[in-house]
């Protein structure tokens, strides 16, 4: 279940990519599939170890071109490990509203990119998950580990992209279909997963991104623009200008 768009985000065979809080490398392994270099970056180690074996067997069962590359890398996303304009392209989904101080894992994701080059930011819609918030307190948690600390509006995170340095451009919203489900699992408690109609409506999407039916995919694109979960948005970083003597 992919939230970034490859094309919106221009990514080619052959450049190198970073995927900032990779999870378990959904977006890392379609990345690769597409013949890109992939630095999966994450700070959970477990998570980490799955995405490297997952990348370990695309490559034995040729899922991945020949002469690609993918690795999995622990770290801080406010101090990368990383030298200036080092990735072609960027994707940061679902990870800016977990970090502490997101000004500065933006500056950092701008540093790392290269001149030209483009970044995905998803983050949750502002709708979505405002609902979600005033359902339940333990949903967002932002005393426990990994809980989401902050509410973005589209218009702050292209502020916050702007003052790092980025160009924001084009925006949708995804995963419209999910909505209602957050919605519900925040009502009955968000870790109350043996609910009848929580686990009726999981098996539901389950269904959805195995088999992705024309019915259900009909309705995530409708509801995407109203109740979409996640929003994501697009930024080139600005290419160098060269002064010429005169």
């Amino acid at each position: 279940m992919l939230t970034a768009d490859y094309d919106l985000l221009g990514l080619q065979a052959g450049e190198r990519l970073l995927d900032l809080g990779c999870g378990f490398g959904r977006h890392a392994f379609e990345a690769l599939r597409r013949g890109a270099d992939v630095v999966a970056f994450d700070y959970s180690h477990d998570e980490l170890v799955s995405v490297n074996a997952t990348m370990g067997a695309m490559h034995e069962a040729r899922e991945i071109p020949d002469g690609v590359d993918g690795s999995g890398v622990r770290g801080d996303a406010h101090r990368l490990p990383f030298p200036d304009d080092s990735f072609d392209r960027i994707i940061a989904s679902e990870v800016l509203e977990h970090l502490p101080d997101d000004a500065q894992a933006l500056r950092e994701l701008a540093r790392v990119l290269r001149p030209g080059g483009t970044i995905a930011v998803t983050i949750p819609a502002w709708l979505a998950e405002t609902v979600c918030w005033k359902l339940s307190e333990e949903y967002h948690a932002p005393i426990a580990e990994g809980g989401h600390l902050r509410i973005y509006t589209e218009a702050a995170m292209r502020e916050l992209m702007a003052d790092a340095g980025l160009r924001p451009g084009p925006s949708h919203l995804a995963h419209g279909l999910h909505s209602p489900y957050w919605w519900l699992k925040c009502a009955v408690g968000p870790t109350n997963d043996d609910h009848p109609l929580v686990k009726a409506y999981h098996r539901l999407l389950v269904w959805d991104i195995m088999k992705a039916p024309a019915l259900t995919r009909f309705l995530d694109r409708a509801l995407n623009p109203l109740i979409g979960k996640s929003i994501a948005i697009y930024a080139t970083k600005p290419a160098r200008v060269v002064h010429r003597a005169a």
